[in-house]
């Protein structure tokens, strides 16, 4: 049998699946099973910066309605604020420490920050409620068009030494596709002390439902043909950088983490595919990658890894090419 074991983020998992944030990962119950079907590791599901300040705005709009806020007593806003921040980050703490308690995987809290003020300073508590890691989902969608592509990015260095500053424990950033060079900002992050990048970040997309004439949600879920865009950038930035990188989206069936570890994926993150066949399904994808290393002779992971990246394969330029010239240009 192959050794499927690994390091990611400087910890050692018995395999390279990681099961991404999310619902599945939001209940001591759902993570327990999730450990007991042979999980590599579990990212916590988000807790959002944006969720608790929209939160406490919202309180703070309803105490002002119900005459409950006063000019003379101004700390009734520090109050709502603190109280419904304390709440929130109070239940995630128990989460953790709860799940470390029952289980022998690590466990990788997630933030989602969109600033870099105060508020990062959480990031200590999560580490000594006994976090092995944490994730830093930064949301900062480039929509704002009065600001600079150096702008938005100078945001997420801000957010990720600020949380460096808070913490001993090593921290991920899981990011977008959206930048102008996207490569050099993967190798900023490095600079400025990530252990580690998540590519990519699957958003909320828009739909139009034209018979009712209104916005709605495109899908929740991915899809198998998601794997490309992280593909692509996981195989162009392996051997390039010396921190781990999680590939994120689109991985599907244990073809689709086999692709990502010959790309130069360090680990792979599940959700859809577990969302859509139960913990169980774990198994299987395990099964999968290890029956296809004994099919091929490969008895260590490190063996796989980054043996088709952009570096090492003898057709790099696959890698970079946008355009399908060369596919249509004998069509008449």
């Amino acid at each position: 049998m192959a050794d499927l074991s690994t390091k990611y983020l400087g910890l050692t998992l018995r395999n390279p699946i990681v099961i991404g944030s999310s619902g599945l990962t939001n209940s001591v119950k759902e993570i327990v099973e999730l450990d007991k079907n042979g999980a590599g590791a579990v990212v916590l599901k988000s807790i959002f910066e944006e969720q608790i300040l929209l939160q406490a705005e919202d309180s703070i709009k309803k105490a002002v309605a119900n005459d409950m806020m006063y000019a003379d007593y101004s700390e009734t806003l520090d109050y709502i604020d603190v109280h419904i921040r304390e709440k929130e980050l109070g239940n995630y703490l128990a989460l953790i420490q709860e799940v470390k308690s029952k289980v022998s995987m690590p466990v990788i809290a997630s933030v989602n920050a969109v600033t870099s003020q105060e508020w990062t300073s959480f990031a200590r508590r999560i580490e000594e409620a006994g976090a092995d890691a944490i994730e830093l989902n930064i949301f900062i969608m480039p929509f704002n068009l009065d600001k600079s592509c150096e702008e938005n990015e100078q945001a997420y260095y801000a957010i990720l030494k600020k949380v460096k500053s808070q913490v001993n424990i090593p921290v991920s950033v899981k990011i977008s596709p959206y930048f102008s060079n996207l490569g050099k900002v993967v190798k900023n992050l490095e600079a400025n002390g990530a252990d580690g990048v998540v590519l990519f970040n699957r958003f909320s997309t828009p739909d139009i439902d034209i018979q009712n004439m209104k916005v709605t949600h495109g899908d929740i879920l991915s899809h198998a043909s998601d794997i490309a865009n992280s593909l692509r950038w996981i195989a162009i930035l392996a051997k390039r950088v010396n921190m781990s990188l999680a590939a994120s989206t689109g991985i599907h069936d244990g073809e689709a983490v086999v692709k990502q570890l010959l790309a130069g994926a360090t680990v792979t993150q599940l959700t859809t595919a577990i969302y859509k066949n139960g913990p169980s399904y774990i198994l299987d994808v395990v099964k999968f990658v290890n029956d296809w290393m004994e099919s091929k002779g490969f008895n260590y992971i490190d063996q796989v890894r980054g043996k088709l990246s952009q570096e090492t394969t003898e057709n790099p330029n696959a890698y970079e090419r946008m355009q399908f010239m060369k596919y249509f240009s004998d069509i008449k």
